[in-house]
């Protein structure tokens, strides 16, 4: 009996998260769709990350593990693990995060429903070890003049048309994306034509520091500026768009209480 091709190949950086990964493999493993395959990239970790992953690949048929030389970010890596793609699918996953049981089912089912779509994601839930402290917002149809208030996907539970990762050659490996390269990623892809959609449901759950948001460092921020600008001009935007390129300078400068209470009020 002939073996069915895998349709969807996950993509995972894995850096530092010896702790963590094998309960996001775990979550892979208890999807309810099973036609998938994993790149698993160790991005020069300094944990025993690489060992984990090791021990994982020896008794699962369906994961391959490379590395990079050393540590490269991800940018790199995610182009890295994209040479190893052969499906019609690509998702995205982090080696410290949670995909729920339905998520590639309900992903695939969508984007196989509705073909003049490339690109589906969903909303987050944000956890730590104190449980669910913040869930994201969808149900929406991201347009080209929504871009400049802010990226219009969720990058780690996406599942994108391999075709539209191959029209813009993957991610762009350039310092002044770092941080950003979802951000323009999407941007890209609507350049060359692609659309997507943002589910309403949460199928994944990111694990994150209620404060990490504050660990937004100034480059962080002004490489976000600059990518607004030229979002702006690409996109041919009316000039009031650009008041939008500043708020990540702003939000830099801040006082961090009023920041804090912005940054609460956006997901009530």
């Amino acid at each position: 009996m002939e073996i069915e091709k895998p349709r969807i190949t996950v993509i995972m950086g894995i850096y530092n998260c010896a702790s963590t990964l094998v309960e996001a493999l775990e979550s892979l493993e208890n999807q309810t769709y099973k036609n998938f395959k994993v790149i698993l990239c160790n991005d020069g970790s300094t944990d025993n990350t690489l060992e984990v992953a090791k021990k994982w690949v020896s008794t699962h048929s369906n994961y391959v593990l490379i590395e990079n030389p050393h540590n490269m970010g991800l940018n790199a890596t995610l182009n890295h693990c994209l040479k190893y793609v052969d499906t019609e699918y690509v998702a995205r996953m982090d080696g410290d995060d949670i995909s729920l049981p339905t998520r590639f089912e309900i992903e695939l089912g969508f984007l196989e429903k509705n073909p003049q779509y490339a690109i589906v994601s969903t909303p987050m839930h944000y956890f730590d070890d104190q449980g669910i402290f913040m869930t994201g917002i969808g149900g929406y149809e991201p347009q080209k003049n929504d871009f400049v208030k802010s990226t219009p996907f969720c990058h780690a539970p996406c599942l994108v048309k391999k075709e539209a990762y191959d029209k813009v050659c993957g991610y762009t490996d350039e310092d002044k994306y770092m941080r950003v390269e979802d951000y323009h990623l999407w941007f890209k892809m609507y350049k060359e034509g692609y659309r997507g959609y943002m589910l309403p449901m949460p199928l994944y759950k990111m694990r994150d520091d209620r404060n990490a948001y504050k660990r937004r460092n100034f480059k962080t921020r002004k490489n976000e500026f600059f990518l607004k600008l030229e979002i702006c001009r690409e996109f041919k935007l009316p000039l009031s768009s650009y008041l939008y390129c500043i708020k990540p300078l702003i939000a830099f400068l801040l006082p961090r209480n009023v920041y804090d209470l912005c940054h609460r009020q956006k997901y009530k």
